[in-house]
């Protein structure tokens, strides 16, 4: 008998009026919280009487590997499949023209929507190890490898591209997050599946070297990202011991090396799984056109067998600031690009959500009207664009700080003048000093958040279900969809204390552009 929710709760969360899903929010009893949403746009017409037996669809798995070991027995079963898949392409190219008749009459595409789900783990790459960095990314390359139900390394992904299905995952610096998408008939399947990575995981000896080829094919592809190599090199230089002084994409050489030390990778991701990969630390979003009941049912099936743990997220100690004030780091570019890049650290503002505070600074500062910094840079000749804020990624919005940059593309002239430009930061900062918070400016941000929550335009449903399982491991349940819009309580006093953090002493600077005689006289840094 599969173990009930021990909590449920219904119209909850918060959503835009627009917005025609239902949502529901569960517990389990091995902590595990889920967030089911029901999409009436996935069965337009209803959910089917009839829909794929996942009991069949195994069946019909063991079958094609029943057929492959007897030749007599392909030949005979050749002709009826070609049958079936005849049927079945007679019946898309009827949807098909459904569909397209249905788009001349509204204007609009109305493509049938898939089915799609997100799991979330609370541990990302600040908990690797010293002696094998990258080894969380790791661990979510080996949950693919096979279960101790389907065993078969290429199950998972060989059943969502046989539905219309895809699948992906990325390892942030707290959290670790699964998704993937599915025709909506196959749900159920896709989901029976996906559970078994946090069920049991075979993390196979065997298929460990072909997965370190692959996470270090991940790393010389982002080789050539000007960004990801600036924020390589932010954790590079970052105090030794702290958090972010990790290499968290890992490659074949870190890896490898660690092997090489004696270091028993298969031991080492197997502690981390079974220190941080239980029910108390994950959050599931289950996207389906089935009733919540049902979507609930599944769910309780399907994720009860996940491990119980406690709901106490890793947390890490802190000495000293994250870099060395006075420095400024030169980063030679890929592209033809001349990039003034200035961070500043701020405390961990998760619980300020309601002020965004930060965001208040980040639209003056960024702002490209007259009178803005922009403007003044841009008429002289010295830059192009500039941007401000805090960063969407998970080392800019961390447990540990939040750090907030502002990324000014610089002209030749520019680049030559780069102390010139950070004193022009700093007068207009002072400028924000010397003027009270204005609750007018936090007011028009207030009804632009509401406006954009409102209007929300639709994403694909695997980046939502992702979106929102990430916003469950750090907000409220009510607001895990209005968190990134609400401008709730005006804090005149908050926006005051953040000013204070942006100084030269907690400043750290960065210029990423091709090297040039005429630039300033500075140490150049390479990564390889």
């Amino acid at each position: 008998m599969v173990a009930p929710c021990v909590s449920r709760s219904d119209d909850v969360v918060i959503k835009s009026p627009n917005d025609k899903r239902l949502y529901r929010v569960i517990e389990l009893e091995n902590g595990l919280c889920a967030l089911l949403v029901h999409d009436p746009e996935i069965y337009p017409d209803g959910v089917p009487d009839e829909i794929p037996d996942e009991a069949r669809t195994v069946e019909d798995s063991e079958n094609d590997d029943g057929e492959e070991e007897d030749d007599d027995d392909d030949d005979a079963d050749d002709g009826d499949d070609d049958d079936e898949e005849e049927d079945e392409e007679m019946e898309g190219g009827e949807e098909d023209c459904e569909g397209e008749e249905e788009k001349g009459k509204g204007g609009a595409s109305l493509q049938t929507k898939k089915a799609a789900a997100a799991m979330c783990v609370a541990m990302g790459s600040f908990s690797d190890p010293a002696e094998a960095q990258g080894l969380a990314h790791f661990l979510e390359h080996m949950l693919f490898m096979g279960s101790e139900e389907f065993p078969d390394e290429n199950e998972y992904d060989s059943y969502l591209s046989k539905h219309g299905g895809s699948s992906n995952a990325y390892t942030e610096a707290e959290h670790t997050c699964y998704h993937f998408e599915v025709k909506r008939e196959f749900l159920k399947g896709a989901l029976r599946r996906f559970s078994q990575f946090f069920v049991s995981p075979l993390v196979k000896s065997e298929a460990m070297e072909r997965e370190v080829l692959a996470v270090d094919s991940e790393f010389n592809q982002v080789l050539q990202s000007d960004a990801c190599r600036l924020q390589q090199l932010q954790c590079h230089t970052s105090g030794p011991g702290h958090p972010f002084n990790r290499f968290s994409w890992g490659n074949k050489k870190s890896l490898v090396d660690a092997m090489e030390k004696g270091i028993n990778l298969r031991e080492h991701i197997l502690k981390l799984y079974r220190e941080y990969y239980h029910g108390g630390l994950m959050k599931l979003v289950v996207i389906g056109g089935e009733p919540l009941d049902v979507l609930e049912s599944w769910v309780t099936e399907l994720f009860t067998k996940v491990r119980k743990g406690p709901q106490t997220k890793p947390k890490f100690q802190v000495e000293g600031p994250i870099w060395k004030a006075g420095l400024l780091y030169r980063l030679e570019a890929v592209k033809d690009v001349n990039i003034l890049d200035l961070t500043w650290t701020l405390p961990c503002l998760h619980q300020d959500y309601l002020k965004k505070s930060e965001d208040y600074l980040a639209h003056l500062l960024g702002h490209e009207g007259k009178g803005s910094l922009h403007s003044f840079l841009k008429v002289r000749g010295l830059a192009t664009s500039l941007s401000a804020g805090v960063g969407d990624e998970g080392m800019h919005r961390s447990s540990i700080a939040y750090i907030f940059g502002m990324s000014i593309h610089l002209t030749d002239s520019g680049l030559e003048k780069i102390f010139d430009i950070i004193g022009f930061v700093y007068q207009y900062l002072k400028l924000l000093r010397e003027v009270l918070p204005q609750q007018w400016i936090f007011k028009e941000l207030q009804d632009i958040g509401n406006m954009e929550f409102r209007f929300a335009e639709e994403q694909p449903q695997d980046d939502y279900a992702a979106e929102l399982a990430e916003n469950l491991l750090v907000f409220p349940a009510e607001n895990v969809i209005y968190c990134d819009y609400v401008y709730k309580i005006w804090d005149a006093e908050a926006i005051k204390r953040l000013l204070h953090f942006f100084t030269p002493e907690n400043m750290r600077i960065d210029v990423v552009s091709k090297p040039s005689m005429k630039s300033q006289a500075l140490v150049w840094i390479i990564l390889y």
